[in-house]
C-alpha cells in the first residue's frame, strides 16, 4: 500500500476509531495508542474492502478488540494512567453536548460502546452486534438499559 493511500485512509477513518477507542477507555493517552495500533493492523493487512463501510466496520471491531485486550493486559490493571473527563479536551457546543458527553461517559463500558455506536457512528443493532461480538438481542438489551440510565442521569429522556 502507498503512502497516499494510507494517508486518505487515516484522514478518513482516524477520527471515528478515536472516538471509539476514548468512549472504550476513557482515557487519552491509551485511545491514541489504541489508535495507533489500529492503523498499523491495517496497513500492514493486505486486505481490499468491497466498500467504505466494510472497511469502517472492520476498523471499529479491530478498536474493540484492542481495547478489550488493553484491559486484559496486566499493564492496565496495575496503572493509574488515566485522565480525567475534563482534561481529555473534548469540544463541545452546547451545555446540553456537554452534559450528554459527560452522562454517556460516566456508564458501563457495554452501555458507552453500543450507545457510541449506535448514535455516533449511526450502526444498525445487527452490525454492533457484528462488531462487538455479542448478540442482537444483548445490543437491543444493552441500549435499553442505557437509554434508562441515561435518562436516570439526566433526569429527561433526549431525542438523539
Amino acid at each position: 500500500m502507498d503512502s497516499e493511500k494510507m494517508t486518505e485512509i487515516y484522514d478518513k477513518y482516524s477520527n471515528a476509531v478515536y472516538r471509539m477507542a476514548f468512549a472504550y477507555c476513557k482515557n487519552k493517552a491509551d485511545a491514541e495508542d489504541i489508535m495507533q495500533e489500529v492503523f498499523i493492523s491495517r496497513f500492514s493487512a493486505d486486505i481490499v474492502f468491497e466498500d467504505e463501510t466494510k472497511e469502517k466496520s472492520w476498523l471499529l471491531k479491530v478498536t474493540v478488540n484492542k481495547c478489550r485486550d488493553l484491559f486484559r493486559s496486566l499493564r492496565y490493571k496495575y496503572s493509574l494512567t488515566s485522565i480525567p473527563l475534563e482534561e481529555a479536551s473534548l469540544v463541545c457546543e452546547t451545555q446540553e453536548e456537554s452534559d450528554v458527553y459527560h452522562a454517556v461517559m460516566s456508564l458501563p463500558k457495554k452501555y458507552r460502546t453500543v450507545i457510541h455506536l449506535f448514535y455516533y457512528e449511526e450502526y444498525s443493532i445487527k452490525e454492533i452486534s457484528a462488531i462487538t461480538g455479542d448478540k442482537e438481542t444483548a445490543i437491543q438489551t444493552q441500549l435499553y438499559r442505557a437509554r434508562k440510565k441515561l435518562k436516570n442521569i439526566l433526569g429527561k429522556e433526549l431525542r438523539l
